[in-house]
């Protein structure tokens, strides 16, 4: 093995999307084995390589990771991006759960029905611009700083921009009323790290289409 971390995931963004993000955010690089079928699925889990089954799996440092929070925290921490403090770190764990809550609807709305779809876009749009942007709006203005928490570059920014991301590629126009957020955008957009992550040819992985959901229930079923 190389070194880097090894993430075996579906081809696609999933619940492993996040953790790319992270990564790239913290300028590491890494490996990627993606599952292309059932029986390769089954065999991480014959192998013991799965604790509860599931993936996604990261393979860093000697363990073999699941449970993305767990991933993602683990991350965050060896690079920094967690805060100084526990109570940084406590603000920085509620923002993230809560743009979590969020991406959990952009992360299944691919598998709903397609007569369920509209509903589903306008509870999207609905709660993204009424209960979770408004609230990162408000944080940053009366923080008065670049970044969520101290001022510092967190876990909790490069969730925010991911989402803010995802929910522009359905509703284009979602931080028009959001003039603090739009200006985080921009600033995290180009960070370095992150505006190296956002080229063509990077690890990032487009919108889910409809061979990525036909793969994954495969895989899955």
């Amino acid at each position: 093995m190389s070194g880097k971390p090894r993430l075996t995931y579906c081809n696609g963004r999933g619940r492993m999307e996040p953790v790319r993000w992270l990564l790239a955010a913290a300028g590491v690089e890494f490996e990627e084995k993606f599952l292309e079928t059932r029986e390769q699925l089954l065999k991480l889990i014959k192998d013991g390589d799965l604790l509860f089954e599931q993936v996604p799996l990261v393979e860093i440092d000697g363990m073999k990771m699941v449970q993305t929070r767990a991933i993602l925290s683990y991350i965050a921490g060896k690079y920094n991006l967690y805060g100084k403090d526990l109570k940084e770190r406590a603000l920085i764990d509620m923002y993230v759960e809560g743009i979590t809550d969020l991406m959990q609807m952009i992360l299944m709305f691919p598998f709903s029905p397609p007569e369920a779809k509209e509903k589903n876009l306008a509870s999207i749009a609905e709660k993204a611009t009424k209960r979770y942007f408004p609230v990162f709006e408000k944080v940053l203005k009366q923080h008065g700083q670049d970044f969520l928490v101290g001022n510092r570059f967190s876990w909790a920014d490069v969730q925010l921009l991911e989402a803010i991301l995802a929910v522009e590629e359905k509703i284009p126009a979602v931080l028009s009323g959001f003039p603090q957020l739009q200006v985080f955008k921009t600033k995290m957009s180009n960070m370095p790290t992150i505006k190296k992550f956002l080229q063509p040819g990077s690890p990032r992985k487009p919108p889910p289409d409809e061979h990525y959901v036909a793969s994954v229930m495969a895989i899955f079923k």
